[in-house]
C-alpha cells in the first residue's frame, strides 16, 4: 500500500525549510519509474460513504468527481480538469515501458453505509474490505469515513491513502485501486484539513475559509485530489515515485503544502478569492463549485505546478 507522505509531510513543512529543499533536489530529476503499469482507458470512480455525511455533503465530492473530466468541463478559468491534465503528462514520457495511452476517470457508483456495518473504529483491513464493495475491475473505489469514525493512523500520521487489491472476476484476474480519506473536522482539522484551519503547530496564520464552507468536506477533497493523483501515477506499487515503497513521494506527495505561487511554511500561496464569501480557492468545478487542490510534481518541468 502507498501510504501518502503528502499528508504526513505538508504540516512538517510548516516548521521547517522541507519545501524549500525538497524542491531544489527534486528540480534536478524526475519522478523514478519503477516499470509498473499505469491505469489506462475509462476507470470508475466508485465512492463508498461510511457512516453519515448529508446529501449537500455528498454533492461537495461527486461534483469534484466529475469536474475531473474534460467531457464536463467548467466554463470558469482555471479548471479541475485543467488541473487534472499535469496527471496526464507521465503517462507520455519516454522511459515509460508501456505503449502511450490516456486515463479518463468518470463518476461511478455511489454506495451509503449509513449504519456503519463494521463499528466506528476501522482497521486497515476493514476499510480495504469496504472498498471491495465497489466495481473490482477498471475501477477506484474511494472509501470516505465520517467525521465520528477513527481509522488506524488517522490523525496520527496520515489522512488517507491508497493501494491495490487482487480480486477475480468471471475467473480472470484482475487489480482493482482504492482509496481512503477521512473526515477530520472534528477530530483533527489543524493537521488534515489546513488551510482551512489553524495548524496544529508552526505558523499561526488565520486560517482561509472554505470554498464550500464545510471545513471537514473541504479538506476531504484536497486530500481525495492528492490521493487520486498519487493513485493514477503509481497505482499499483511500481509507478512513478521516489524513496521506499512503503511511503513513497508521489505525484502530489512530492509538494507539501503548495497549493498557490508564493507558497512557504504556513502560506498556502497566492490563491483566488470569492467576492461574496471570501473563500479561498484555485479551481473552478462543475456545478459552480470551487475547489482548493493541491499542486502537483510536473515531469516535463521538474518542478511543482499550481494553477495560480
Amino acid at each position: 500500500m502507498a501510504s501518502q507522505a503528502f499528508f504526513i509531510l505538508k504540516f512538517l513543512a510548516l516548521v521547517s525549510l522541507f519545501n524549500l529543499s525538497f524542491a531544489s533536489r527534486t528540480s534536478l530529476e524526475l519522478l523514478r519509474y519503477h516499470n509498473g503499469a499505469l491505469l489506462h482507458g475509462k476507470i470508475a470512480v466508485n465512492l463508498i460513504w461510511y457512516g453519515r455525511f448529508s446529501p449537500s455533503q455528498r454533492a461537495i465530492v461527486a461534483d469534484f468527481i466529475t469536474s475531473l473530466s474534460t467531457s464536463s468541463p467548467s466554463n470558469a478559468q482555471p479548471s479541475v480538469a485543467a488541473w487534472w491534465k499535469t496527471t496526464e503528462k507521465y503517462y507520455h514520457l519516454p522511459n515509460s515501458n508501456r505503449n502511450p495511452s490516456s486515463l479518463s476517470l468518470y463518476l461511478g457508483k455511489q454506495l451509503l453505509d449509513e449504519d456503519y456495518s463494521l463499528g466506528k473504529s476501522l482497521s486497515e483491513k476493514q476499510f480495504v474490505q469496504l472498498a471491495s464493495k465497489g466495481d473490482q475491475k477498471n475501477a477506484i473505489n474511494v472509501v470516505l469515513t465520517a467525521s465520528d469514525v477513527t481509522v488506524d493512523g488517522f490523525c496520527v500520521n496520515r489522512c488517507g491513502t491508497h493501494g491495490s487489491k487482487n480480486a477475480i472476476v468471471k475467473g480472470k484476474n484482475y487489480k482493482f485501486a482504492y482509496i481512503w480519506v477521512g473526515n477530520s473536522e472534528t477530530q483533527c482539522p489543524g493537521y488534515c484539513a489546513w488551510p482551512f484551519h489553524q495548524p496544529i503547530y508552526g505558523p499561526q496564520s488565520p486560517p482561509l475559509i472554505a470554498p464550500n464552507n464545510d471545513v471537514g468536506l473541504d479538506g476531504m477533497v484536497m486530500n481525495l485530489g492528492g490521493l487520486l493523483a498519487g493513485t493514477a501515477t503509481n497505482p499499483f506499487g511500481n509507478g512513478y515515485y521516489q524513496g521506499p515503497s512503503e511511503a513513497p513521494l508521489e505525484a502530489a506527495s512530492a509538494c507539501p503544502g503548495v497549493f498557490g505561487k508564493g507558497s512557504y511554511p504556513g502560506y498556502a500561496g497566492n490563491l483566488f478569492a470569492d467576492p461574496t464569501t471570501g473563500a479561498s480557492y484555485n479551481a473552478h468545478g462543475a456545478n459552480g463549485r470551487k475547489y482548493l487542490l493541491p499542486a502537483i510534481f510536473d515531469p516535463s518541468t521538474s518542478k511543482c505546478s499550481t494553477l495560480v
